[in-house]
């Protein structure tokens, strides 16, 4: 498990990280959001040892970071902001390099580069510099040496980004793979990574948490949550009925795409009665879903209203 005690780091009169504490268990992917400057990276630089916290504590394994950082550091694999590496190495001669540098020789060390070469797809590119490498490839090395001493605890800044839809794909399977028996921090812009291969989701906003749950948990704060959108092929007169019906909120329709969305009051349900309008109106419908929750509507709501 890691524990995070009142962690705080200022830089000079400025403080990017402010009295945050929370606990990671094994099994759980922890996506670590925020808007720029909130103090992700910042935070998760201090987890791993690379930068030494203003005040507060990080245990790693039962192991305290700040009296034992070499034995903490051996159980982590990290992917940091930028994936900095050797360009003037082949992949091949990096991966050498890294294992190495994690103790490992001979078979054992060719045993572990050929697993990870295969996990993140980097047979096509294995003799190739590093320089050379489009962003997404590099991207992969930078997360093939965060796993190649298959470690206890995996903490990655941005670990999909630059990579095409598949390479996200592929990058999301393997780290719902490493998550079964490890602990996974993620820390990530890209609010669909939450959903994609988050278990949990803790949002930082200024230097402090303003929102620790489930993806779930999350989405239900959306002004979206159980709204249903529905377009109909014909245009029928919709928005005093819809507006009329129990636990209805609002009715909202948007012209350009012809959707109306009908909001409702919170903790209740529209879907039965919506439904039930449009059977007995007998209304021709192109299109009609319930809506889960919008992440990016959350997202705005806990990091410039305030908090949630």
């Amino acid at each position: 498990m890691i524990q995070i005690s009142n962690l705080t780091r200022t830089f000079g009169s400025f403080i990017a990280v402010n009295d945050v504490s929370f606990e990671v268990k094994p099994g759980e992917v922890l996506g670590f959001l925020g808007p720029n400057g909130a103090g992700k990276s910042t935070t998760m630089k201090m987890i791993t040892g690379f930068l030494t916290p203003s005040s507060g504590n990080v245990s790693v394994l039962g192991v305290d970071l700040d009296l034992d950082p070499l034995s903490a550091q051996k159980q982590m694999g990290y992917l940091p902001e930028g994936a900095p590496s050797y360009g003037d190495m082949t992949v091949l001669s990096f991966l050498k390099f890294i294992g190495g540098v994690r103790g490992f020789s001979g078979d054992e060390l060719s045993e572990r580069i050929d697993n990870v070469v295969v996990k993140v797809s980097l047979k096509d590119v294995l003799n190739q510099r590093i320089e050379t490498l489009s962003k997404g490839f590099k991207r992969r090395v930078g997360i093939a040496q965060a796993i190649i001493h298959d470690p206890q605890i995996l903490i990655l800044d941005e670990p999909t980004d630059g990579l095409d839809p598949n390479q996200k794909h592929q990058v999301r399977e393997l780290i719902r793979t490493l998550a079964k028996d490890k602990i996974v921090i993620i820390s990530t812009h890209i609010l669909e990574e939450v959903s994609a291969v988050c278990s949990r989701a803790l949002i930082l906003s200024s230097g402090s948490v303003v929102f620790d749950g489930s993806p779930d948990e999350l989405a239900a704060k959306s002004k979206f949550h159980n709204a249903v959108s529905v377009k109909f092929t014909h245009e029928y007169d919709v928005m005093k009925k819809l507006e009329s019906l129990a636990n209805v909120f609002r009715v909202e329709s948007d012209a350009l795409s012809g959707l109306i969305t009908i909001y409702p009051e919170t903790g209740k349900t529209v879907l039965k009665q919506v439904n039930e309008l449009i059977h007995s109106q007998d209304w021709d419908v192109e299109e009609f879903h319930v809506e889960k929750g919008r992440l990016d509507d959350v997202f705005r709501q806990v990091t410039i209203g305030g908090g949630a």
